[in-house]
């Protein structure tokens, strides 16, 4: 072999271990475990992006893809809040007259119909108003027997007309004073058979039955027997809610504030319910935001005929505020956030080259963003593993 074909031996084989060398040395970027290597693609193959990253057979098996679906997204604002009673429909109910609670009978947490007993008071002014009563009955009963006698004697000439009109007007008045006397304890309650017997008894009832104005439940109880009640003195001793209905009062943030209306459709659940959806709408919207939270309180009525919600639960509702909207849809775990602070998705159409796509996200419904602009339906894009890719590519660049 002579020294030129030597040399050029020599060269090839020096060249061919230093391009091995170099191509085992070069640092991949761990991902799962092993390195992608970074590759290039024209502009038009890559789209508007470009950023890329190309995995491996078993890097690709580690990395979830999912096809962009159009879906409706409807037009709403979410809220927390808390169930309360409808209080345009809760009675505190209070008796006619004070008095001293004697009876009870009912509790709080019990059904009660309009008409129902739920306590009695021991009255003094229904016991002047049943004594007056007595009275009364027994003058008009003297008066009558009177005017029979009058009329009888005047048909025989045994009195004279003047005293026969006397009698006609004792009677008159007697009748007057014990329809009055009548009217006065029918106020406190008493049936029109009641008040017979008491006159027929010539015995009165102290016990003021106090009854529930509304169907409905009793949502509190401060009465005992024993403890004396007043009409108006806080705090009544029952309360009854009529609960078909109740309250939903939440807090929404200021900046929702200008898409809420009244009469607005809500859907409301709690947590005692998974699933299930109570139908609502906007009753109230308040005058003045709370300048420590910046939120505004909403208060919408709730529709609940089976009585399943309670008071105090812990709720969230969805207020619709416009009509739904058809867009291009990908799951939450596809969208990644950026160091500059936009957002993006990795798109492929091979699992194996990954492009990076800036996108325009709007709202969030149900695990999916909704996209405004960046992909279209049917594009495939990464889903679990979306943010090993994006840290991947972002170190092999640094």
């Amino acid at each position: 072999m002579t020294l030129s074909k030597r040399k050029t031996a020599v060269l090839g084989v020096t060249v061919a271990v230093l391009a091995g060398g170099l191509y085992w040395s070069t640092p991949l970027l761990a991902l799962q475990g092993e390195q992608p290597a970074p590759s290039k693609a024209s502009p038009a193959a890559r789209g508007a992006t470009d950023a890329f990253i190309e995995l491996s057979d078993s890097q690709a098996k580690q990395i979830q893809v999912h096809p962009a679906q159009t879906r409706t997204f409807a037009a709403s604002r979410d809220a927390v809040g808390s169930i309360a009673f409808n209080d345009d429909r809760t009675v505190p109910v209070f008796p006619a007259y004070q008095g001293k609670i004697s009876a009870i009978y009912t509790d709080v947490g019990q059904d009660v119909r309009k008409g129902a007993p739920l306590y009695a008071v021991e009255s003094p002014d229904l016991l002047q108003a049943e004594s007056t009563l007595i009275t009364t009955a027994g003058v008009r009963d003297l008066t009558q027997r009177a005017l029979d006698r009058a009329q009888q004697l005047y048909g025989v000439q045994g009195i004279s007309e003047k005293d026969l009109q006397q009698a006609i007007s004792d009677q008159q008045s007697a009748e007057g004073a014990y329809k009055a006397a009548r009217d006065a304890v029918r106020i406190f309650g008493k049936t029109d058979v009641q008040i017979n017997q008491i006159v027929l008894a010539r015995r009165v009832d102290a016990a003021l039955l106090v009854v529930s104005p509304i169907n409905g439940r009793v949502v509190s109880r401060s009465a005992a027997p024993g403890i004396l009640a007043q009409p108006g003195t806080a705090p009544a001793p029952f309360t009854v809610a009529d609960i078909s209905t109740l309250w939903m009062i939440a807090n929404v943030s200021e900046s929702d504030a200008p898409a809420l209306h009244l009469g607005q459709p809500v859907e409301v659940s709690v947590m005692a319910y998974p699933g299930r959806r109570f139908q609502g709408k906007i009753t109230n919207i308040g005058a003045a935001v709370d300048p420590n939270t910046h939120r505004l309180a909403v208060r919408a009525e709730i529709g609940d005929p089976r009585h399943e919600l309670r008071p105090g639960m812990l709720a969230n509702f969805v207020i619709q505020t416009g009509a739904p909207t058809h867009s291009p849809a990908v799951p939450v775990d596809s969208v990644v956030r950026e160091n500059d602070g936009s957002m993006s998705v990795w798109v492929t159409s091979d699992h194996r080259r990954f492009y990076r796509r800036t996108v325009t996200l709007g709202l969030q419904q149900d695990g999916q963003y909704q996209i405004l602009g960046g992909i279209q339906p049917g594009e495939s894009v990464a889903t679990e593993g979306a943010i090993f890719l994006s840290h991947a590519y972002e170190a092999r660049m640094h």
